[in-house]
């Protein structure tokens, strides 16, 4: 295959056997394994398997992520970042389907700088093994999946959230070289999906903050707010794994000992990036793990990871600018960070809501409907602000 040029481009996809089988495959074994699975829902995650509404479609999500990631694999973006790695749209036409990569040679310079492997990344997000389906709490209508792994997540966006993203795409990858220990989720990859000639599905890829799973007791997603920022817990002694939100989170601190001061600081320059792009609505993702008594105490699993967390660029600021801080020796050790007894995972997440006339008018009649209230629809200013404050307030 020819390596991928600047602008619209179209090729026909490889179509790699292990691809293909799992894009058709719905074997008695596998749908018996999956109606199993199904019976474990309650749990939040389930195998998307045969017999799923959504299985048909993430199969064709799988094989064509597989050829999307084989074509930088197999044409790695050399030299230096250009203007066209970020406007590049490659259109990749399999049996059924065309899968589009948008920013391609952007995105892997992006992976290549978090020290992703390409082979890794392919084999997660490839037909290796059914996405797991994410029961979301949030209100909006876009679907979510895991990888197999769990490693990855894997979201729905409307159009006009895909064209805020991409816009914003190359001062949120300078944002990243200055500060590479930001809070910002890292995002990996923007997709269209195109069934037939039917209208066009957009997803993206980053990330997840909640990984390794293992240990995790609570997961909170936080906005800063009260209207609507309560969700009914799950009943005691339930396995039911939920994203609590502000309201249930009351009464609670995180208590982070010496990381205070560094986790303050990120959020002031995490959201004035933010609000320098004119975006409000995007949530600080947490979830609590409770550390063994081995990973408990000074320098016990910390190392000073500067070269890993952003490898291809060399940053012209100072150290002290970029806010580095000690990384703990562990998976996902950039939303990682160690209290005296606790684990926490933060990220900040959904960074495509632009406070245009949509929402300006919905900040209105959202002051008449809930006067003295605190509700998520506020100027990018204060929404950075109030945020900001929040996580003062519940850490010590």
């Amino acid at each position: 295959m020819a390596a991928p040029s600047p602008g619209p481009h179209e090729v026909l996809a490889p179509s790699p056997e292990a691809g293909h089988r799992a894009a058709t495959s719905s074997s008695g074994r596998r749908g018996l394994l999956w109606r199993l699975r199904d019976k474990q829902s309650r749990l939040g995650l389930f195998e998307i398997g045969p017999g799923h509404e959504l299985h048909q479609l993430t199969c064709m999500m799988q094989a064509g992520l597989w050829a999307a990631t084989q074509v930088f694999m197999d044409h790695p973006p050399t030299g230096l970042p250009t203007e066209e790695d970020f406007s590049e749209v490659l259109t990749q036409v399999h049996e059924g389907f065309e899968l589009g990569t948008l920013a391609g040679p952007a995105f892997a310079r992006l992976r290549r700088s978090l020290g992703l492997a390409e082979e890794d990344y392919q084999a997660a997000l490839g037909p290796g093994g059914p996405y797991l389906q994410f029961l979301s709490t949030s209100k909006s209508k876009a679907s979510f999946f895991l990888s197999h792994d769990q490693r990855f997540f894997l979201k729905t966006l409307r159009r006009r959230e895909v064209r805020a993203l991409l816009a914003h795409l190359p001062r949120y990858v300078q944002h990243l070289q200055r500060h590479p220990h930001s809070l910002l989720a890292r995002l990996l990859g923007v997709h269209s999906l195109r069934v037939a000639r039917g209208k066009k599905k957009y997803f993206i890829i980053m990330q997840s903050v909640f990984y390794p799973t293992g240990r995790i007791s609570e997961r909170y997603d936080i906005k800063g707010c009260e209207v609507s920022r309560w969700v009914e817990p799950a009943p005691e002694g339930s396995a039911l794994v939920l994203v609590l939100k502000d309201l249930n989170f009351q009464g609670k601190t995180i208590n982070l000992g010496p990381q205070r001061s560094w986790l303050l600081r990120q959020m002031e320059l995490d959201t004035a990036f933010l609000r320098e792009l004119n975006v409000l609505d995007y949530s600080l993702l947490m979830a609590f793990q409770r550390l063994h008594e081995d990973e408990r105490g000074p320098g016990s699993s910390l190392i000073f990871r500067t070269a890993r967390s952003m490898r291809e660029v060399q940053s012209l600021e100072e150290p002290e600018a970029q806010n580095r801080r000690l990384l703990p020796d562990t998976p996902n050790a950039l939303h990682i960070l160690d209290g005296p007894e606790q684990r926490y995972f933060l990220g900040l997440v959904d960074l495509t809501t632009v406070y245009g006339l949509r929402k300006r008018l919905e900040h209105l009649w959202k002051t008449l409907r809930y006067p003295g209230r605190t509700f998520s629809t506020v100027s990018p200013t204060r929404y950075a602000r109030r945020l900001c404050q929040w996580v003062e307030a519940h850490t010590e």
